[in-house]
């Protein structure tokens, strides 16, 4: 079967991932069978998915039309044969036990077409197990979306010991025609990739505070506040639900063995039916409060140890040709909102110093997760999961401004294109970010093939959603450090400004915040229908730091500038273009061609003028004669160059300039 053959996917469990699951499909414009095993459940599926697109009309991420649509798609049923009526691909989200699972696949397979694809959404259950109840293992895969569907990206393809690699191929096709963005897993292995580092994680978390050599507060203080993880490991276990790790924790240690025998801790909260925010306790009070962690009370030996334990977990998968590096790295960033990647947090670490770590605890404990991977020590030996070079693993060199992790950054004809490369974390801006776009900008201000900047963000989310507030707070409320993150952004999209080669940025989605300002240092910017652009420092009790108090107010005037950064709101394209900080507003499907024709454009005029140009704009801002000044010495210049010669040759000619430069 080809993707384009697939017009009708059946979604068996209307729950909280079901009807999430259906909603995508829908909007991907398949029609839908939504099935249930009562009335009420699947009514209740619709209800929300309906709900759902009423949101996501409202806050204009789709069209009314578009919703309607959707909505029209999904189709209810209670009766399985029914449901399964013309299915092309059949996916499976009933509750998260190997029995129920294949007393659903004993029935399907009565009932569903001889074509048809099967797929489980399972979090960490064999996909070979399951396949093997089915008359069509080759034809069976994991497809495991992360909660909620409709806004996590990452889907995991996993492949079973009998999966062909034409079904995996239709899988990762089928999910990225959802918009999402698919990570092969190559082998059946528990956990798969995101739970097989989270799990573990959170047990030894637990471990730790269990064994008394660091509190609660320290764990979760050190994990979002150091590490700069989303949150704390034992508020994500409460968010997510401690029962729900805990039961997949169950099946690795039954599968895997020691390494994984949950923490006494775990066990006693669920037993006591404290299972987080859902039940209104679990490590947290979540009826007084809440999760209230404290940003002081880093632990290094924590972090360490936390560290250790997920880079064996890395090294585990690695080793059994479960995934590679940046696969794992991928998929947890886009699955658990890391920063970076657990290989790459481990190499910054050093992973020599993780294996001690390991040691030292296996010495003193002889428990059986402290036992080093040979793989990891192979690691260490090599100087990283990634290798020495620190993740440039495509081996293109600095000629292709390779080596980024937070940036793709290419060199398309005369055009430098620099790509916010983080749509996990909406294109949030971190301090890494800023260090590799100032060297981005160097690079490409060095060269001399590049006429143009083009500026834009990875998905379709976000051009930037601002600063990385996260992974900015684990440095703590220094303020010594937040004037030197002030400076350093300020420092950054001033090399952006000073360019002497035009730079246009491309903005789809959101714009707000440390984005604003960025693209404030553009020249030039053009903007989606479909963008939200704001300054909403002042509604966190910040106020713009790198640049937004500057140079918004030389574009829009001091007015429009001060009414956008204190009323904090958001503004739709169309506004802004009237404001003046828009060049130009066009459809979404529109953005790139209008965006690289502008590009190009720039970058097919003259260099010297435009250099010159620019600086004496600048220098006038603050100084009228000094910006004269420099006007009229670039006017002097350009009088002795080729360029010059070029351009009147070519206007007496009636044909078209080719500008060298020179």
């Amino acid at each position: 079967m080809q993707l384009e053959d697939v017009q009708r996917v059946t979604v068996l469990g209307a729950g909280n991932m079901g009807h999430g699951i259906a909603e995508v499909a829908a909007l991907a414009g398949y029609d839908v069978a939504l099935r249930d095993i009562e009335e009420e459940f699947v009514q209740d599926g619709y209800d929300q998915i309906e709900w759902s697109l009423g949101k996501l009309a409202e806050k204009d991420r789709i069209g009314d039309e578009e919703a309607e649509a959707a909505l029209d798609r999904v189709e209810t049923f209670v009766d399985l044969g029914d449901s399964l009526a013309d299915a092309d691909v059949v996916i499976e989200v009933v509750p998260e036990k190997m029995a129920i699972k294949k007393d659903v696949y004993d029935e399907v397979v009565e009932y569903a077409p001889d074509e048809a694809v099967f797929v489980t959404n399972t979090s960490s259950l064999s996909i070979t197990e399951l396949s093997e109840v089915t008359d069509r293992p080759e034809r069976f895969c994991g497809m495991h979306f992360f909660n909620p569907p409709v806004r996590m990206d990452l889907v995991e393809v996993i492949s079973g010991k009998h999966t062909s690699e034409e079904t995996l191929e239709l899988i990762e096709g089928l999910a990225e025609s959802m918009g999402k963005t698919p990570v092969r897993v190559r082998k059946d292995s528990p956990g798969f990739i995101v739970n097989r580092i989270l799990v573990p994680l959170m047990n030894e978390a637990a471990w730790i505070v269990e064994s008394g050599d660091a509190t609660m507060e320290a764990v979760d203080s050190t994990t979002k506040f150091d590490m700069g993880l989303p949150m704390g490991s034992f508020e994500l276990a409460d968010q997510v639900g401690i029962d729900v790790g805990y039961h997949v924790l169950e099946y690795m240690h039954e599968v895997l063995g020691d390494a994984y025998r949950p923490c006494p801790l775990l066990v006693e909260k669920v037993e006591a039916e404290e299972l987080g925010k859902k039940t209104g306790s679990g490590f947290y009070d979540y009826e007084d409060g809440g999760a209230q962690i404290p940003s002081d009370a880093i632990d290094a030996d924590v972090r360490r140890r936390l560290l250790a334990v997920m880079a064996n977990e890395v090294a585990g998968l690695v080793g059994n040709d479960v995934a590679d590096p940046p696969a794992i790295d991928r998929a947890v960033m886009l699955g658990a909102g890391f920063p970076d990647g657990p290989a790459k947090l481990a190499d910054a670490e050093g992973l020599a110093g993780l294996v001690d770590v390991l040691d030292d605890l296996h010495e003193e404990t002889g428990e059986a997760r402290y036992e080093a991977t040979d793989h990891l020590r192979e690691a260490a030996e090599a100087g990283g999961f990634h290798g020495e070079s620190g993740g440039d693993a495509d081996g293109e060199g600095d000629d292709a401004l390779a080596g980024y992790d937070t940036l793709n950054v290419a060199v398309e004809g005369r055009v430098g294109h620099v790509e916010i490369d983080r749509p996990h974390r909406m294109n949030t801006i971190s301090g890494e970010l800023l260090d590799e776009l100032a060297d981005a900008i160097d690079r490409l201000d060095a060269d001399d093939e590049v006429r143009a900047i083009l500026l834009s963000g990875a998905g379709d989310r976000a051009f930037s959603a601002g600063a990385d507030v996260q992974s900015m707070a684990a440095g703590g409320a220094d303020p010594i450090n937040a004037v030197e993150l002030s400076r350093q952004g300020q420092q950054t999209f001033g090399k952006l400004e000073e360019s002497d080669k035009p730079v246009v940025a491309a903005i789809d989605g959101y714009c707000l915040g440390g984005g604003m300002e960025l693209a404030t240092a553009a020249d030039m910017r053009v903007a989606s229908e479909r963008s939200e652009l704001g300054q909403p420092e002042h509604n966190l009790g910040l106020l713009p730091g790198w640049g937004g108090t500057q140079r918004l107010a030389r574009i829009v005037g001091e007015g429009r500038a001060k009414e956008i950064i204190f009323t904090a709101e958001r503004y739709d394209a169309e506004t802004l273009e009237g404001y003046g900080f828009l060049n130009d507003v066009v459809p979404g499907d529109e953005l790139d061609e209008r965006a690289w024709e502008l590009a190009e454009q720039l970058a097919a005029g003259p260099p010297i003028a435009q250099k010159y140009t620019k600086r004496a704009m600048h220098a006038g801002r603050t100084d009228g004669e000094a910006g004269l000044e420099v006007e009229a010495m670039g006017f002097g210049h350009v009088m002795n160059t080729d360029d010059l010669m070029e351009g009147v040759t070519a206007f007496m000619g009636d044909g078209e300039p080719e500008f060298e430069g020179k």
